[in-house]
């Protein structure tokens, strides 16, 4: 096992660290620890990032409550760089995006993707949505349709969940709204997810484990 000390921090005592949704794959931030908040990241397993502009040590989601929780740190090979591997519970951005690096760049050898030109794909809007409604938990804003819905406790809303079902079940059979209905229920689900304190980390985990 590598230990701190085989980490080179640079002339200011920092080293870059680059944060990775474990499951998806999915780069979400590059920011910097020094080597208190590199001990304190690997003694608590919730990630610690240094402050060049406020010149001190924080803890990701302090304030904002989108904690990330480290599934494994890697140093790179030639010992100046970071990898943490996290489970994210809501947006690594402070945009409230999914991910910092959301903002594509297009050039003569670089094409536009289609998500760029305005179709995203699912998995990344499952995970902007589940960043939303985590923030929206975190805050509970009176007027918030989904802080609202969590307040009225699991039941509630694990009835919405088996209401959309069926509201999906016969869109498929009219042949009718069948995409409406399915973000629906995927709304509704991740709401429940996030009640229920489950992120959906662990589900793309177990479904990883299950199909490769």
């Amino acid at each position: 096992m590598t230990a701190v000390e085989n980490v080179r921090f640079d002339e200011n005592g920092l080293v870059p660290v680059v944060a990775q949704d474990a499951a998806t794959g999915d780069v979400l931030t590059l920011a910097y620890a020094n080597r208190e908040a590199v001990e304190k990241t690997l003694a608590t397993g919730e990630v610690h990032f240094y402050s060049r502009s406020r010149q001190e040590l924080w803890r990701k989601g302090e304030t904002s409550g989108n904690t990330q929780k480290v599934v494994e740190v890697r140093l790179d090979c030639d010992g100046d760089a970071l990898l943490y591997k996290v489970e994210p519970r809501g947006p690594a951005c402070h945009t409230g995006e999914s991910t910092c690096f959301f903002t594509t760049l297009a050039g003569e050898g670089v094409g536009i993707t289609t998500e760029s030109v305005g179709e995203a794909s699912l998995g990344t809007m499952v995970e902007r949505l589940a960043g939303t409604i985590a923030q929206r938990h975190a805050e509970m804003p009176q007027e918030s349709y989904t802080a609202g819905l969590i307040r009225r406790g699991p039941e509630r809303v694990a009835q919405k969940v088996g209401e959309e079902a069926v509201e999906v079940v016969i869109a498929a059979l009219r042949d009718d709204r069948l995409a409406e209905e399915t973000a629906d229920l995927v709304y509704h689900l991740l709401v429940l997810l996030e009640e229920r304190g489950v992120g959906t980390g662990k589900v793309a985990g177990i479904l990883r484990d299950r199909h490769g």
